[in-house]
């Protein structure tokens, strides 16, 4: 296995909450109230919509609701999450922490600092450092190792996400890949929204279906596939062994996009941002 390289879950599209839009010439993230799905492709006027989007969506009516299963028992598997900060200008990565620890991309290589969080983090106050979420999950029968990959800056939606992976695994005896679920968009207002509905991601179980009913579907499932031969704690420690491979998991390619939509130019002039050069940054970053 190639070092320095993280082994993920197979990609075959995008589950998003919004979309960037270019205004004045300027290209800015623009929030929406339902789920989209993309693939992995670009047109001109943004990603194009994957086939299972027109599938899901009821004629008329807005995307709200995604059937999923997971592919991992273990909750830190399927949903990762951690402070970020991005270089704007080059897409990369320059920290990341857990609120402990982090990795910071210094003149002198890439340092284990401490790390208080982004609000009282000087090198990333003023809204550099943000909390970062990936979480990877099943949708339709095509390919059962293929996901979809659902990024967030939300503190709603990381927390949210968390605490259900947290508990369903827990309810259901470490089932989590074996539940039948569904990825629900869930609104809310507050005071620094100015009353205006913010939207959050959300993991419950499937419409009609009772909590119990989908952890007995689940040890229904787990029994099948243990008799078949599915190994699923080989799995998970295949992929475990896979993500700590690399410092980061997103692709090169995918990094200037993922800044552009989750940590935009808005901020830019905040200090803090490029306090590492450019070319040190790609010579330590290529090298790890």
């Amino acid at each position: 296995m190639i070092k320095g390289l993280a082994i993920t879950p197979p990609v075959i599209g995008r589950i998003s909450i919004g979309k960037v839009t270019e205004q004045n010439g300027t290209r800015l993230p623009k929030k929406d109230d339902q789920f989209t799905l993309t693939t992995q492709i670009q047109g001109r006027d943004g990603w194009l919509p994957h086939p299972l989007d027109g599938e899901l969506r009821e004629q008329g009516k807005k995307l709200r609701t995604l059937p999923i299963r997971l592919l991992f028992n273990d909750p830190d598997l399927n949903l990762r999450a951690e402070y970020s900060f991005f270089d704007r200008k080059t897409g990369r990565p320059v920290c990341m922490g857990d609120g402990q620890q982090c990795k910071r991309l210094t003149q002198e290589g890439v340092e284990t600092l401490p790390c208080p969080g982004p609000n009282q983090c000087q090198f990333g106050k003023g809204g550099l450092c943000k909390p970062y979420g990936r979480l990877n999950v099943h949708i339709g029968d095509d390919d059962e190792l293929g996901t979809f990959i659902f990024r967030t800056t939300g503190f709603n939606s990381i927390r949210t996400l968390a605490a259900r992976l947290a508990y369903l695994s827990a309810l259901s005896g470490n089932l989590l890949a074996c539940l039948p679920l569904a990825m629900r968009l869930r609104g809310k207002s507050t005071t620094q929204s100015y009353r205006m509905p913010i939207y959050y991601a959300d993991i419950t179980t499937r419409d009609g279906m009772s909590l119990e009913e989908a952890i007995k579907e689940a040890q229904t499932l787990d029994d099948r596939r243990r008799s078949m031969g599915f190994d699923q704690e080989a799995l998970d420690a295949s992929a475990k062994q896979g993500f700590a491979n690399g410092l980061f998991e997103d692709d090169e390619e995918d990094l200037v996009e993922i800044a552009e939509e989750y940590f935009p130019e808005a901020d830019a002039n905040e200090p803090g941002v490029n306090k590492v050069s450019n070319s040190k940054l790609k010579q330590t970053l290529a090298s790890i």
